[in-house]
């Protein structure tokens, strides 16, 4: 099957006139990488890999043991639908080894390999589906807040709407290469926009994602418009979030899925969902990875805060929906806090870690959270053993830097070089001195 794949690579460079092949892969935060190889290259690269320097990408090798290679994932290939017709390029995407030929342990997708297979020795296979928001500005000015393109809200249509045909280029784009939509619309906050896609298993989903936010970015550019994936850019609304949907499939049949519970949820969900409850915390910082998350994690804005599941509760860090009448291969669960600046690949690893953990200790699901949390004073969450999620990037890697979940599912490479990084990044936020604090301390005090 790989050597077809490979084949019908080889021949559609040469039938569609390809010059470049551009090989990408991600950093440990998530940041889209690149190199590109001539046609010529191509053969040597899918049957050896393209040898590069790691040390020159952050969180990858160091210098005293730098080289590492990039092997292209045939399965991946997509021409890319941008730029001149003329001298017509292509992606794929690649996973990163050593040059003995072992998986690279600072490599996201590696990461989320590994942790795809040991979904797979329990006889899993792991679905996602991201809700992605973010939002349309005009081109930033250093030191200048952001200009929304308008003041609209949930669903709403104008006939001159700039951004509704940004997001229909989007995703006819999206769908040239392979990436089937689900949904799309105007979000909530100004100049703010949602788009669903379609499920898939968790790897091709990553994929998706960091190819997703490279096209949004693309398209948006084309006409003059900044698109942002920050999760807090405008104060007084609410933030972008990247709601999860997952479901765990054995074979055909949703392990999800029974006939046996008002919820239809199986005993595997519920494990699964408790396991997610109980490492919450400790999988915050992968997230939501950067200070800007946490503005968008407070109460108010829709934005969970509280560690419990509901099924119509969106106050709630789990929501159950309601699946179609009749459809049970439809029954999954909603992740709400994750926003989208998280890697994808670390993103989705930590949390089929949780539910792992859930399911093969049997952890108990606790009660339904039904009232609407953001209404409850403390006391009263107390009383329901409700805790919260890390209110800071410094409480998430706090809880983070104690999980052996956390330090396995990442692989000690990116554990350590995560925490590292991320300190820093809040060690810079800390001691720098913003706006607030001139406008409410400089002339009072």
């Amino acid at each position: 099957m790989l050597d077809q794949q490979r084949d019908y690579v080889l021949r559609t460079v040469e039938e569609r006139g390809v010059r470049l092949i551009r090989l990408w892969f991600t950093d440990v935060l998530g940041n889209l990488k690149s190199f590109a190889i001539s046609p010529a290259e191509l053969e040597n690269a899918l049957e050896d890999g393209m040898t590069f320097d790691g040390s020159a990408i952050d969180g990858f090798s160091r210098v005293q043991e730098a080289d590492v290679l990039a092997v292209p994932d045939p399965n991946t290939f997509e021409v890319l639908p941008w730029g001149d017709p003329k001298s017509v390029e292509a992606r794929v995407f690649c996973d990163i080894h050593n040059l003995d030929g072992s998986p690279f342990e600072g490599d996201p997708r590696q990461v989320l390999r590994r942790n795809l297979r040991a979904a797979h020795e329990q006889g899993f296979t792991f679905y996602v589906a991201p809700d992605i928001e973010f939002f349309y500005f005009a081109p930033p000015e250093k030191g200048m807040a952001p200009t929304p393109l308008d003041e609209g809200g949930f669903f709403d249509l104008t006939t001159t709407d700039v951004a509704g045909t940004l997001r229909k280029e989007t995703i006819r784009t999206l769908e040239t290469m392979s990436i089937p939509v689900e949904y799309s619309f105007h979000e909530d906050a100004p100049s703010q926009h949602e788009i669903d896609l379609r499920h898939t298993d968790a790897l091709n989903m990553a994929d998706s994602v960091m190819t997703f936010r490279l096209v949004v970015k693309e398209v948006a550019a084309k006409q003059g418009v900044h698109a942002t994936f920050m999760p807090k850019p405008l104060e007084g609304v609410q933030g972008s979030g990247m709601h999860m949907h997952f479901s765990l499939f054995n074979g055909d049949d949703n392990a999800f899925f029974t006939d046996d519970d008002p919820y239809n949820l199986s005993p595997v969900a519920k494990q699964f969902m408790a396991g997610l409850l109980r490492h919450a915390a400790e999988i915050t910082a992968v997230t939501n990875q950067t200070v800007n998350s946490y503005k968008r994690l407070v109460p108010g804005f829709e934005a969970p805060v509280h560690i419990s599941w509901a099924r119509n509760n969106r106050s709630g860090l789990i929501r159950v929906p309601v699946p179609k009448r009749g459809n049970p291969s439809a029954t999954r669960i909603e992740y709400r806090s994750p926003d989208p600046a998280c890697n994808p690949y670390l993103a989705f690893s930590v949390i089929l870690a949780a539910g792992l953990k859930g399911i093969s200790e049997g952890y108990e699901l606790a009660p339904e959270a039904a009232a609407n949390l953001f209404e409850l004073d403390d006391a009263a969450l107390a009383a329901l053993s409700i805790d919260t999620l890390p209110q800071s990037l410094s409480d998430s890697l706090k809880v983070m830097e104690k999980s052996t979940l956390v330090r396995e599912a990442l692989g000690e490479h990116i554990f350590e070089w995560f925490l590292r990084n991320k300190r820093s990044e809040w060690r810079a936020y800390k001691t720098h001195v913003s706006q607030f604090e001139f406008d409410r301390y400089l002339r009072a005090l």
